[in-house]
C-alpha cells in the first residue's frame, strides 16, 4: 500500500498530494490490524520449518494465548541463502516482517544497512552472557536477542562403542583413533563426515582447532599477529583420518550433510558423526544411544574443548509499524519458561546469565565444559564473518581431492580470512 501511495504522489498536484498522504496514513494504520481489531505481527524464521520444528509452534501458541490482542503471522522460511534472498530485498523495500530471525552474519550485514532496531533498553538486555553478547551487537548497539548457545561437535554411538570394548567416549586424539580402529576392525563404519557442501569439513576443522590452536589466537589473528600456520595440527588430524582409512573424503564429497548424514547415523552402524546438537532430537527418536561431545582432538590425557556456535537470534525490523507488539514477542521469548522448549529441542544452552539450561544426559559433559569456560566460540563476528566458513569448507574439499597441499591451504586461508 505504501508503494501505491508513492505512485499517486508522483502524478498528483498539491491537493492530490495531501489527499494521497492522508490515504497512505490510513492504509498503513489499517494494514496493522485485522477485522477483529487485533494487531497483526509478522515474524520470519528458519526454525519452525518441517525439517527444524524446534518447538517454535508451541512457543508461538503460548504467545498468542498470552496476548490475544495480537494476531501472530509466523512464516517459516528455508534456511541459509534462500532465507537471506527472500528477506533482504524486503528489508530494503521497507516491507518485511516485524521480527526476523538472524545469525551473527545476517545481524552484521543488516545492522550495517540500518535495517534492525536497537534493543538495548529491554529488561533482558543486561542479562545476556558475556560470551554471547558480542555476537548480538553491532557498532555498540544491541540488535538482537540471542536464543541459544549451541554446540557443534561429535555424536558418539555409545552402544556401538560398548560392543567393541570402548567403555568411555574418547576425549583425546589417541583414544579417538583407538576407537575408530576398533570400530573398523569389527566391520562397522568408524565415522560419518558427509561433506557435499563443505560444511562438515569446515566444522571438523574448527572443532579440531578448538583444542589444538593456541588460546587467544582469534584476537591475535584479527589484530594481524597470527597466521593459519597455527592450524596445521587441525588439518593434519583430518588428513590422518583419510590416511588411516577411517573416512574416504572423496566419497564423502557426494554425501549431503543435512539429510544423508542423519539417515546414515540413525541406522545405527556408524560410530561417530559430526553435526550440531540440534540433531539430537531426531537421533533420540530413532533410538540410537548417543553422547554429544567435543571433537576429541586434544593431546593424550588432556580434555578437548567444545566448539560453540552463537546460534539463532530474534531482531526487530527498524521499519516496523507495530513496535510494541514486536517488542512483546521478543520479550516473551526471553523469559526462561518460554525459551525452555526451544532450548530442549536444540539441546542448547541458555544465552542468559539467569536463564535455565534444560537438563540433558546426552550433552551433560559438553554443557559442563562450556559452563566452566572450557569451550571456544566460532568467531562468526570477527575473522569468520561473511562467507569465510563456506570458503574454508571449499578449500578443504580441494585438499581432500588432492588439488591443494596443506601448505597451500594454510596460505589461502590467511588470505581468505583477512580480506573479509
Amino acid at each position: 500500500m505504501r508503494k501505491h501511495a508513492r505512485a499517486r504522489m508522483m502524478t498528483a498536484g498539491v491537493t492530490g498530494l495531501l489527499v494521497s498522504l492522508v490515504l497512505a496514513g490510513c492504509s498503513a494504520a489499517e494494514s496493522t490490524t485485522n477485522e477483529d481489531g487485533q494487531t497483526i505481527l509478522k515474524v520470519y524464521g528458519w526454525k519452525g520449518t518441517e525439517g527444524e520444528p524446534a518447538n517454535v509452534a508451541e512457543i508461538n501458541a503460548a504467545f498468542e494465548k498470552a496476548y490475544p490482542e495480537i494476531e501472530l503471522v509466523f512464516e517459516a522460511l528455508p534456511a541459509n541463502e534462500p532465507y537471506s534472498q527472500r528477506v533482504q530485498p524486503e528489508l530494503l523495500a521497507g516491507d518485511s516482517a516485524d521480527v526476523v530471525m538472524v545469525d551473527s552474519n545476517l545481524l552484521a550485514n543488516w545492522g550495517e544497512s540500518g535495517y534492525l532496531a536497537d534493543l538495548s533498553d529491554r529488561e533482558w538486555a543486561d542479562t545476556i552472557t558475556n560470551s554471547l553478547r558480542p555476537f548480538a551487537e553491532h557498532d555498540g548497539e544491541l540488535l538482537a536477542m540471542p536464543m541459544e548457545a549451541v554446540g557443534v561437535g561429535m555424536f558418539a554411538n555409545t552402544e556401538l562403542l560398548a560392543q567393541v570394548g570402548i567403555a568411555e567416549t574418547p576425549s583425546d586424539w589417541p583414544a579417538f583413533l583407538d576407537a575408530l580402529q576398533a570400530l573398523q576392525d569389527a566391520g562397522h563404519t568408524p565415522i560419518a563426515l558427509p561433506n557435499r557442501n563443505g560444511w562438515t569439513g569446515s566444522i571438523a576443522f574448527l572443532g579440531a582447532g578448538a583444542s589444538v590452536v593456541p588460546e587467544g589466537w582469534d584476537a591475535d589473528f584479527f589484530a594481524g599477529d597470527a597466521t593459519f600456520e597455527d592450524w596445521r595440527p587441525a588439518v593434519e588430524q583430518l588428513v590422518e583420518l583419510g590416511e588411516r582409512g577411517y573416512v574416504d573424503w572423496r566419497t564423502e564429497l557426494g554425501v549431503d550433510e543435512w539429510s544423508d548424514g542423519l539417515n546414515q547415523y540413525t541406522q545405527g552402524d556408524t560410530g561417530f558423526w559430526v553435526q550440531g546438537s540440534w540433531n539430537l532430537a531426531p537421533v533420540r527418536e530413532a533410538g540410537v544411544p548417543t553422547e554429544f561431545v567435543a571433537w576429541p582432538g586434544a593431546a593424550a590425557g588432556e580434555s578437548s574443548k567444545g566448539l560453540v556456535f552463537a546460534g539463532t537470534m530474534w531482531a526487530m525490523n527498524a521499519a516496523t509499524e507495530v513496535e510494541d507488539a514486536a517488542q512483546k514477542y521478543i520479550d516473551f521469548w526471553a523469559q526462561p519458561e518460554n525459551l525452555k522448549p526451544f532450548l530442549e529441542a536444540e539441546s542448547a544452552v541458555s544465552p542468559f546469565v539467569d536463564g535455565e539450561t534444560p537438563a540433558n544426559e546426552d550433552t551433560a559433559a559438553f554443557v559442563a565444559a562450556y559452563e566452566a569456560g572450557d569451550a571456544r566460540f566460532m568467531q562468526t563476528n570477527t575473522w569468520m564473518a561473511g562467507d569465510v566458513q563456506t570458503q574454508i569448507g571449499s578449500r578443504l574439499q580441494a585438499l581432500f581431492l588432492g588439488d591443494l597441499t596443506v601448505d597451500e591451504l594454510l596460505d589461502e586461508l590467511d588470505s581468505i580470512a583477512r580480506t573479509e
